[in-house]
């Protein structure tokens, strides 16, 4: 059975009919178990293992999985590898979810792998979700290309993700934190146990989480190798340079020392140094120095500590739970200026207590905060996010129809030299960054 989109509309079209997990937690906002991988298995199966056609890198982690998947991006293309690179959320579109060597699948290609996944589904009987349609439209154009390394960053967990049907060589995992608790909780133990279900026998396991109980999970897993932060590799200096960070990075096979980063957040250099420990445990040897420094200075994540403007200064970071909240409060602390006027921008989803979250941000100092809904049908209402402001101690808080009149509201209270920080979700950093104009 074949199937055609007229055009990529009707193909996304087709798409939104399908479950998606943001509008399933809008209408039922309570726990429910994990689907199996039994329909995306067999669906692989039908379409012809595309997930097999190159080796893979499985991320996951509850903060910093799509800023390491970008940093193992720029390394693998500094080797000389064609990479393909399966990312979420999305910013604005969502062909920014599938890419090779850092460049978005274009339009008519999406509804060409669009098609192939829905005359499969029709031909199955099958009933897939949004995000199991989308993972299988990677592992296709990934084949299609063909990529020679492809980096699969897990939606949500791992154990039981659309993406787990790959079989990766080497697994990384970020660190491990309370969010999406409705389905991974309740404690992090809870949570680590999810995500270690990326972990295969043949894979060798780059982990940066440092919980010594947490760590006792993972190797559990029995992988071939286990790589911990702060043991088989390290990032000993990590330091605030103009524009980005300079590094220090140890991995089994060498040290490469003042490297440049061009990424703020002294997290981005332990992500940068975890994604060099994976590409080395890749090809089983370091790399050259010359090519660790080339990466580094072309990554860019978009959305995580983005620096628009410079009077007033602003900065985007979809900063979507308590630990990335306070990484993005001491990030922008250290890297802008403690004493700095802020301006917060602030949208965040249900299921976030924004007491705690506006606490971490640093509610309490700022100017003002301004409060809008996030662009998705889980969005707390931005009238509980303004109460929850002010329970913290922000002394003035105004609430906004949209992330843009938010925006404007902000950057026109803003005088020379304070900082305008949009954050809380990452759809509100992308709607603002589309009502700022930028692609």
């Amino acid at each position: 059975m074949t199937v055609a989109f007229s055009n990529v509309g009707d193909a996304l079209e087709w798409l939104d009919q399908h479950q998606n997990l943001e509008r399933m937690l809008a209408e039922e906002p309570r726990r429910r178990e994990p689907p199996d991988l039994g329909r995306m298995r067999a669906l692989v199966d039908a379409l012809g293992h595309p997930e097999t056609a190159a080796p893979v890198v499985h991320v996951t982690g509850t903060n910093g999985k799509t800023s390491t998947a970008r940093c193992l991006t720029s390394l693998f293309m500094a080797k000389g590898l064609r990479v393909g690179t399966f990312t979420s959320p999305h910013l604005q579109a969502i062909n920014e979810r599938i890419a090779t060597d850092g460049s978005p699948i274009d339009d008519r290609s999406l509804c060409q792998v669009l098609e192939e996944v829905a005359a499969v589904e029709s031909f199955l009987h099958l009933r897939l979700t949004w995000f199991e349609i989308l993972a299988a439209a990677a592992m296709l154009w990934f084949a299609d290309r063909p990529v020679d390394v492809a980096i699969y960053e897990v939606g949500m967990g791992g154990k039981w993700d659309a993406t787990n049907v790959v079989d990766a060589s080497v697994a990384v995992v970020t660190n491990i934190g309370l969010d999406h608790l409705e389905f991974l909780g309740p404690t992090r133990a809870d949570v680590a146990t999810e995500k270690a279900g990326i972990v295969k026998p043949r894979s060798t396991l780059v982990l940066g989480e440092t919980d010594p109980e947490l760590r006792g999970i993972f190797a559990a897993t029995e992988p071939a190798a286990l790589w911990l932060a702060g043991r088989e590799w390290d990032c000993p200096r990590n330091a605030v340079a103009v524009g980005g960070r300079v590094l220090d990075l140890r991995t089994p096979g060498a040290r490469y020392d003042d490297v440049w980063l061009d990424l703020h957040g002294g997290h981005q250099g332990w992500n940068f140094a975890a994604a060099l420990a994976a590409v080395e445990a890749f090809f089983g040897a370091p790399l050259d120095d010359r090519l660790v420094r080339e990466a580094a200075g072309a990554v860019s994540s978009p959305g995580r500590l983005e620096v628009i403007g410079s009077d007033p200064l602003i900065v985007l970071d979809g900063a979507k739970n308590l630990e990335g909240a306070s990484a993005s409060a001491a990030a922008v602390a250290e890297e802008f200026g403690a004493d700095r006027s802020l301006l917060l921008v602030v949208g965040m989803l249900r299921g976030k207590d924004p007491a705690q979250m506006l606490s971490a941000l640093g509610a309490a100092r700022a100017r003002l905060v301004v409060s809008c809904p996030a662009p998705s049908p889980r969005t707390q209402p931005p009238e509980e996010v303004a109460a929850a402001a002010r329970s913290v101690g922000a002394s003035a808080v105004e609430v906004a129809d949209s992330v843009a009149s938010a925006l404007d509201l902000a950057t026109s209270r803003a005088a020379a030299g304070d900082l305008v920080l949009v954050t809380g979700s990452l759809y509100v950093v992308g709607a603002a960054r589309a009502a700022l104009g930028l692609v």
